[in-house]
């Protein structure tokens, strides 16, 4: 999770409180969003969902159903995990805060850890949530879609090593240092994971700090 810059003008159609799911409104978020699951940010979504941070309770709470600001870009498997009860209130506003700064999004051995770096409830619960959308394997879909962004995940930071090490065989080639640039931008999929690692390996790449501060 990355913090994601949110267009402050909401889509038109909200405004008719007839539908949160029109075409203004996925359009605008996937913008926003870079076309990325908030949550994941696996990228290039077939089958993309609009999610509600703060949960409406069947429209029970109907200031939140049309509410711009409550509105996210996600997949069905992160949305369908969100659905627990634990994360109702609970989770980061990425629009607001920026998740790096509490959360350590680590992939190693061909798993996901994601740390929370303080003790705070939103941060602990968010910090679950994203560790539960890839390694929560308690049925044989949740596995599947878990492993594909596990896959997609690897391939992403493959591609990062592979240039780190250019890079740092040949510093001066221009094209290594543009193609991390757009790797570690926030627009790029699976971002907190590579910037993650990054910063965690600036004393080898000191001249990278500036694209994941």
């Amino acid at each position: 999770m990355v913090k994601i810059e949110r267009n402050p003008e909401p889509p038109a159609s909200l405004a008719l409180h007839k539908s949160y799911r029109e075409r203004d409104v996925i359009m605008k978020l996937r913008e926003d969003s870079n076309d990325k699951c908030y949550l994941c940010e696996l990228q290039g979504l077939s089958d993309p969902q609009v999610e509600h941070l703060r949960p409406h309770h069947n429209y029970k709470l109907k200031d939140r159903v049309f509410d711009w600001n409550n509105l996210f870009y996600v997949c069905p498997h992160c949305n369908n995990l969100k659905k627990d009860k634990k994360y109702d209130d609970n989770i980061l506003d990425c629009c607001s805060v920026n998740p790096e700064n509490v959360l350590e999004h680590v992939f190693k051995d061909g798993h996901v850890e994601v740390h929370n770096k303080t003790a705070d409830k939103e941060v602990v619960m968010t910090a679950d949530l994203i560790q539960n959308c890839f390694e929560k394997t308690n049925t044989g879909i949740r596995e599947a879609a878990c492993q594909h962004r596990i896959d997609k995940l690897s391939e992403s930071m493959n591609v990062l090593y592979k240039t780190l090490k250019q890079y740092k065989d040949n510093p001066s080639v221009e094209r290594y240092q543009r193609s991390l640039r757009g790797m570690l931008s926030r627009k790029s999929k699976f971002a907190a994971f590579k910037r993650y690692y990054v910063r965690e390996h600036l004393t080898d790449y000191p001249e990278l700090a500036k694209y994941v501060s």
